[in-house]
């Protein structure tokens, strides 16, 4: 097939040669092995195991086998020409019980990871808290619970002292709007909790507890990069309906600015979104200035746009999103809508704010029905959308904005959540039963497209 004059002149140098390329992961997503060299029970390890949680009941325990395997997976990120990988610690594999006694084999292992990565030529970025909370701490109280600020700063210590060698690049969590939003508020993910009662106060405990971290890396290692990511949607009205428009901006209060604009000394948006003045009874004196840090980076992630409109039934937002298969939409197998034009859209809203430094895309890809043929994959859906989502990738940044990276959600097929293993977002497809590796075709074209002058 003839290729067209612009697939012929989009490569990677047109982004420049700073520009970061990259792959994420996270920690339980894929390294199963939960209960092994002294690993503690994460929220999710309980989550997990509870009837009905998870989709068609899957279980964490083996998921990718990264624990054991994974030589294998970073040999693989060389080969397809990935320059930076991303991943998390888990936090209950460093203290099995979130505080007290460290488990010595667990950060034995995180050192053969970087140090792997190191000797394959990859540099490591790593996340410190990608939702797999100590379920030990989730006892006395989780996210809801005032002292787990002085919890997660003992953890991000040791992760700092341990691991701060070799690492120059740290990201603080993992999209707070998503494991609050879904595991304190609607009870759909870990540990299961709902209502604004446990909500509020853990949006402002997670808001603290990141700045204190990410003041301890500043601390602890000056000469590192330390930002964190936010999940974010582009937001548009069901109509031109005062109501539908006001309803849209009340859910992008909620998903694109709860949590970034009070780090940023903006304050809470409590002018679209009033339920959230509540958040001031769990205030304590200094915790205006203990809200606000001035990251070297922020990671944003974007999958989707959503459409919203108002609803009267909806408690505290009154606006309700209009889904994605009611619009006939193209839609990937999580039923997100495919359209590139919301990262392009997204990078500029975080570009408008000038505190920020420097943005990367820290997540971005696509679930589709992936099919092995022959021992091939070949997932040209999942071409297509990264193709064009890095065409508005480009866009932004030949406007002027400030993105200076992008990596690829995700590695391999892994255990998706509460969706368990049936998204798969994966470059390369895991077969779950025998852990066969095979690259996607979409693996293919992005170590070409890496690898292309």
């Amino acid at each position: 097939m003839e290729r067209t004059i612009q697939e012929i002149q989009f490569n990677k140098k047109l982004f420049g040669e700073d520009f970061i390329w990259g792959v994420s992961t996270a920690a339980f997503q894929i390294e199963g092995s939960c209960a092994i060299d002294g690993k503690g029970e994460s929220i999710w390890d309980v989550f997990a195991g509870k009837k009905s949680k998870i989709l068609n009941d899957d279980s964490p325990v083996v998921a990718c086998d990264f624990y054991n395997q994974y030589k294998k997976d970073i040999d693989l990120i060389k080969h397809l020409n990935i320059p930076n990988f991303r991943f998390s610690i888990s936090w209950p594999r460093i203290f099995p019980n979130g505080t007290g006694e460290i488990n010595q084999p667990g950060v034995d292992y995180y050192n053969r990871v970087i140090d792997y990565c190191i000797e394959s030529g990859i540099e490591p970025w790593v996340t410190i808290y990608h939702w797999d909370l100590p379920n030990a701490l989730e006892l006395k109280g989780g996210w809801t619970n005032r002292n787990i600020i002085e919890w997660f700063t003992a953890f991000v210590t040791v992760c700092a002292e341990k691991f701060g060698n070799n690492v120059k690049h740290w990201m603080v969590m993992n999209e707070p709007a998503v494991f609050t939003g879904a595991g304190y508020f609607l009870g759909i993910h870990a540990p299961g909790r709902t209502g604004l009662k446990n909500f509020l106060p853990a949006i402002h405990h997670v808001i603290l507890s990141m700045v204190a971290g990410a003041k301890v890396l500043r601390g602890l290692l000056p000469g590192a990069q330390i930002g964190t990511t936010f999940s974010c949607s582009y937001i548009e009205p069901y109509s031109d309906k005062l109501k539908d428009i006001n309803a849209a901006k009340r859910a992008d209060a909620l998903i694109n600015r709860l949590f970034i604009e009070p780090v940023l000394g903006l304050g809470y948006p409590v002018n679209e979104m009033p339920v959230l003045k509540d958040i001031k009874k769990f205030y304590q004196p200094g915790d205006e200035d203990n809200l606000k840090f001035d990251f070297d980076f922020i990671g944003i992630q974007n999958y989707t746009r959503e459409i919203v409109k108002y609803s009267l039934f909806t408690p505290y937002i009154n606006a309700t999103l209009v889904k994605a298969e009611e619009r006939k939409v193209p839609l990937t197998a999580m039923k997100w809508e495919v359209y590139p034009p919301a990262i392009y859209h997204m990078i500029k809203k975080f570009n408008d704010y000038p505190q920020i430094k420097k943005i990367y895309i820290t997540e971005n890809g696509s679930a589709f029905p992936d099919e092995v043929i022959e021992n091939e994959v070949n997932d040209l859906k999942r071409i297509e959308y990264l193709n064009a989502n890095l065409q508005q990738v480009l866009k932004a940044k030949s406007e002027g904005n400030k993105i200076s990276g992008y990596f690829i959600w995700t590695l391999t097929d892994n255990f998706e959540w509460a969706e368990g293993y049936h998204p798969r977002f994966g470059l390369i497809y895991v077969d779950f039963k025998t852990q066969q590796r095979i690259v996607k075709s979409s693996g293919n074209w992005y170590r070409d497209f890496l690898g292309s002058s």
